[in-house]
């Protein structure tokens, strides 16, 4: 055997312990996929979330509130650029619909300068007509629904 088929014969031993190195992490990975897949297969759906929460009547929301619901029954005009925006669910706190069938809108807060925290967010295909309308003081952290 040459030096070629001396360096021939040490690259194949190389490529044989990288294949099998590799094989194995493969393998390891594949497993991992799994064991995940199988304990998010187990988890509850995130659409049963919205099952529990809670209501609040419109009369006793605060007064900020019941003008943003009527700015929204009358189509606007809202004071934030924001407001009538597709809200994402991304807590997955509401039931589960299609992308841009929520909707959100500021509720102003007295002596802030900003946005603040209060939202009502607002679900159906027809703005000015929701289905549901849902109240969040704390930044989509909690909601209730609105009722009349």
């Amino acid at each position: 055997m040459g030096e070629r088929g001396a360096a021939r014969a040490v690259g194949m031993r190389i490529w044989r312990h990288l294949r099998t190195g590799l094989s194995a992490v493969a393998l390891w990975a594949l497993a991992a996929l799994w064991v995940g897949g199988l304990a998010w297969a187990r988890s509850d759906p995130p659409a049963d979330r919205g099952a529990a929460i809670a209501e609040v009547a419109l009369a006793d929301l605060p007064r900020e509130a019941r003008a943003v619901m009527q700015l929204i029954r009358q189509g606007g005009p809202f004071p934030y650029d924001k407001d009538g925006t597709v809200f994402f669910n991304r807590e997955r706190l509401l039931p589960a619909h299609k992308r841009g069938y929520y909707r959100e809108y500021t509720v102003p807060t007295p002596g802030l300068r900003h946005r603040g925290a209060r939202r009502i967010v607002c679900g159906g295909w027809e703005p000015t007509a929701p289905d549901v309308c849902y109240y969040t003081a704390d930044h989509y952290a909690s909601f209730r629904r609105i009722v009349p």
